[in-house]
């Protein structure tokens, strides 16, 4: 008899996504004439830039050769990919990153789930709430999270609500725990942690022996030079944290999926008797044994964005989804919604309006306004009563859902 996994019975319905989906699916097709926005997955819209094409073409072409094709290449990433990574994310903010600590994926999301396979099954963890949901899930599946509560919370998960009164960025716990997952730019709430918080987080990790894991997925959107891009940033953060960045949102890599994790050598864990233990060695067990590397096409294409031409148009385009953030956040707030984000990251995190729960709010939106976005309670207990709207979307989209948005509920 094949048994299954019992700790995928302990997950919460369907991931949020793909639920989404389903649900806006349904109302799609009993009405048909609906001309529906979405404002909910956070999925770029704008074509890749022309930079990032022309690499594409070239390397097909390269491909297409027998002096210049390729077959296997190397599983952490090839070296024109690394050193462009080392140079433009790194060596600007004054971070020292090693080749040997870089690891090139096929997506943030991945890395992020994938990442607590290289920790013990009884570490403890930690998230802020809400938060996004690969977090949570994975440890579900993986057995350490235990059953959820009536309001969501698993039991062997330690939450720290984020929370207008905290600005959305917590600091960290005055508990110990092995395990921290961080997002900054958050995701959902689009709160960006200035640099005495992470530093706060930093000493916290330190002084407890526990691991950060930082997801800064979205650190293109970072308006103000003075926020950390990145933890490493921070003195004392390559002892005791992992980093994931992604070219998704910063380069319209949804549908051609490529990022990194970096692990520094000097962040170690320990061995049931004790002895300390590098986790770059471990990911890098896992990483050559479950993946074969990202296509050599799309390591090109990744390495154009931090050409010149590729640096400008990307940039360019970050800037048109902060614009659309900016219309969304100040076109809703003077609506007289009340709005948080906006500012460095692609999202506004919004409370809804007269008290509605968060998926009855998506069902009004959706029945009435013809607009999608994603309830706030899908990514934690403490979301209910929030709202995010995605600014990944077209310029007329993005004003039509404002209006119709306004429109709807009275203002």
């Amino acid at each position: 008899m094949a048994r299954i996994n019992e700790h995928y019975r302990n997950l919460q319905a369907g991931y949020l996504f793909p639920e989404i989906g389903r649900r806006v699916g349904a109302f799609a097709q009993a009405h048909p004439d609906a001309a529906i926005i979405r404002l909910g997955i956070g999925d770029v819209t704008l074509p890749l830039a022309r930079a990032v094409v022309d690499a594409l073409h070239a390397a097909v072409d390269e491909m297409a050769r027998p002096e210049t094709f390729r077959g296997y290449g190397p599983e952490n990433g090839y070296d024109f990919l690394l050193d462009a990574i080392r140079e433009h994310d790194y060596g600007a903010r004054g971070v020292e990153v090693s080749a040997d600590e870089i690891f090139v994926s096929d997506g943030s999301k991945q890395d992020s789930g994938n990442i607590q396979e290289i920790f013990g099954s009884d570490c403890s963890l930690l998230v802020t709430d809400p938060v996004y949901p690969v977090y949570v899930d994975t440890n579900v599946m993986a057995g350490r999270a235990g059953a959820a509560d009536d309001s969501g919370r698993h039991a062997g998960i330690t939450y720290l609500p984020a929370n207008e009164a905290n600005a959305f960025t917590p600091g960290p716990p005055d508990e110990r725990v092995d395990l921290a997952y961080l997002c900054s730019p958050n995701n959902p709430t689009g709160a960006a942690m200035d640099r005495k918080t992470l530093t706060a987080w930093v000493d916290w990790a330190r002084a407890h022996d526990a691991v950060i894991l930082f997801d800064a997925a979205y650190d293109a959107f970072i308006r103000d030079p003075e926020l950390p891009r990145s933890i490493y940033e921070v003195e004392g953060a390559r002892e005791c944290a992992i980093e994931m960045r992604s070219f998704s949102k910063r380069a319209g890599f949804t549908g051609v999926r490529c990022a990194y994790t970096v692990v520094p050598a000097a962040c170690t864990g320990t061995t049931a008797s004790g002895e300390r233990v590098p986790l770059r060695d471990l990911w890098a067990r896992r990483h050559t044994t479950r993946f074969n590397g990202v296509p050599y096409i799309i390591q090109r294409a990744a390495a154009a964005v931090f050409s010149p031409e590729g640096r400008k148009q990307t940039a360019e385009q970050v800037a048109f989804y902060m614009e659309n953030a900016r219309r969304i956040r100040e076109g809703l707030g003077a609506a007289g919604f009340t709005v948080f984000a906006g500012e460095h990251a692609p999202y506004i995190w919004m409370r809804t309006p007269d008290g509605l729960g968060s998926w009855e709010f998506f069902y009004r939106l959706l029945a009435e306004a013809h607009v999608v976005g994603t309830p706030g309670s899908g990514f934690g207990p403490s979301g209910e009563g929030f709202f995010r709207i995605s600014a990944f979307n077209s310029r007329e989209n993005v004003d039509e859902a404002i209006g119709r948005i306004r429109g709807a509920f009275g203002s």
